[in-house]
């Protein structure tokens, strides 16, 4: 059977820090039939400079072997506000991701599948990388995976509806934080699969907050 990985980043929100301080995230889902994987479909959010530590990280652990795809510019006039310019700095991760999964040299990284598959910060992250923490990458994983979902068929089609669109169901939404989604695009899906796993902090006191 051919191997698919299909990689969405959606649905971007300012989450607010305090009311000086705030910064954009995006919904990454994932839907794979991989050997790589061990988690076939998950969901999780990221912020800009996550993704910037991650191509770092990649490019450290490949020693060079490959030349990763680059990242959407800094902008330093970047404005959350700015639907044209977060729809295309949304693109560009997403182009970054696509490229990324398709080596098995990056496919093989644990920092990979901890950004894409667990709700750990990077120092949670990297501590796990490092064997500094009780859990181990798998287990990060695995506990930071799918709350729900109806049927096999319902999470297909749901993922297709909702990862191409910006309406989110509320109960993916992280009562920890006052969130302003930014709407790009006014259609919205009546996908009802909520894929949005947290981490039990008694089990490996995750994070959803960024460093």
């Amino acid at each position: 059977m051919q191997q698919v990985i299909s990689v969405w980043v959606r649905d971007p929100r300012i989450q607010k820090n305090d009311f000086w301080h705030a910064y954009m995230d995006y919904e990454i889902c994932l839907h794979t039939n991989s050997v790589f994987f061990t988690k076939k479909t998950s969901r999780v959010r990221r912020r800009f400079s996550e993704f910037v530590w991650l191509r770092q990280k990649l490019q450290e652990n490949s020693l060079l072997l490959l030349q990763l795809p680059q990242l959407p510019p800094k902008n330093p006039f970047f404005s959350l506000n700015n639907a044209q310019q977060v729809a295309d700095r949304m693109k560009g991760l997403q182009k970054f991701l696509e490229k990324i999964l398709q080596s098995n040299l990056m496919l093989s990284d644990s920092c990979l599948h901890l950004f894409l598959q667990s709700q750990l910060s990077i120092s949670k992250m990297e501590a796990c990388v490092a064997g500094k923490t009780s859990f181990t990458v798998a287990q990060a994983v695995q506990s930071c995976g799918l709350r729900r979902f109806h049927s096999e068929e319902d999470l297909q089609r749901d993922l297709g509806v909702s990862c191409d669109s910006d309406s989110d169901s509320s109960e993916s939404r992280d009562p920890r934080h006052k969130t302003k989604e930014l709407t790009l695009n006014q259609s919205r899906s009546a996908a009802t699969l909520d894929l949005r796993g947290t981490c039990p902090e008694e089990m490996l006191s995750c994070s959803n907050g960024s460093v």
